[in-house]
C-alpha cells in the first residue's frame, strides 16, 4: 500500500525529518539525561515528560520515513480537464441549502475543519475529473450518501502553503 503524495510532499516531509533527527532528537536526548539527574526516577516528572516527548519524536520520524519510503510520487495536475488536485471548487448541496467551497489536496495535508479536503475522501473522489455544473453523488458510508452540483472550479496549484499534517 502507497499514498499519492506530490513532489511538494516528499519535500515537505524531508524537511522536517531532517529537522527532527540534526536539531530535535539532540535536544531532547539532552533534556532526558538532565531529567535523569534530577534523582529518584519513580517521582520524576519531568523525566517521564522528557522521554514521553523523545519517543513522540522517535514516532514521528518512523512515520516520516515509512511515508518517504513507499510514497508514489504523482503530478499535482494531469492532462484532460476537470477538477484537479488544488483546485479550489464551490459546491452547492441541496439537502443541506448550502454553499461549500473546499481545495482538494493529497492525504497528508488534508484539514477538513479548514476546507482542505483530500482526494481520497468521498467528496474528493467524486469531485475529481468532473465539470462546472455536473451534480455528483457523494457516498459517505453503506447507508448514507448525498449529491451536491459544481457551482465553480478556481483552478489552482501546489504553492506549497499548506503544511503538512502532524499528530
Amino acid at each position: 500500500m502507497y499514498d499519492e503524495l506530490t513532489q511538494v510532499d516528499i519535500d515537505k516531509m524531508r524537511a522536517e525529518l531532517d529537522e527532527r533527527q540534526r536539531v530535535l532528537m539532540p535536544q531532547l536526548i539532552e533534556q532526558v539525561k538532565v531529567a535523569r539527574a534530577f534523582g529518584d526516577l519513580s517521582e520524576n516528572f519531568e523525566y517521564k515528560a522528557a522521554k514521553q516527548e523523545l519517543n513522540r519524536n522517535k514516532s514521528r520520524v518512523r512515520y516520516l520515513e515509512r511515508m518517504i519510503k513507499t510514497a508514489k510520487v504523482i503530478e499535482a495536475s494531469t492532462p484532460g480537464g476537470g477538477i484537479q488536485l488544488f483546485d479550489r471548487v464551490t459546491i452547492w448541496i441541496e439537502e443541506d441549502q448550502e454553499e461549500q467551497e473546499i481545495r482538494l489536496v493529497t492525504t497528508l495535508r488534508q484539514d477538513p475543519l479548514n476546507g482542505l479536503v483530500s482526494k481520497e475522501s468521498p467528496i474528493g473522489k467524486a469531485l475529481l475529473g468532473k465539470k462546472v455544473g455536473d451534480t455528483v453523488h457523494i457516498q459517505v458510508n453503506e447507508v448514507y450518501g448525498y449529491d451536491a452540483e459544481i457551482r465553480a472550479v478556481e483552478h489552482g496549484e501546489d504553492d506549497e502553503s499548506i503544511p503538512i499534517s502532524k499528530f
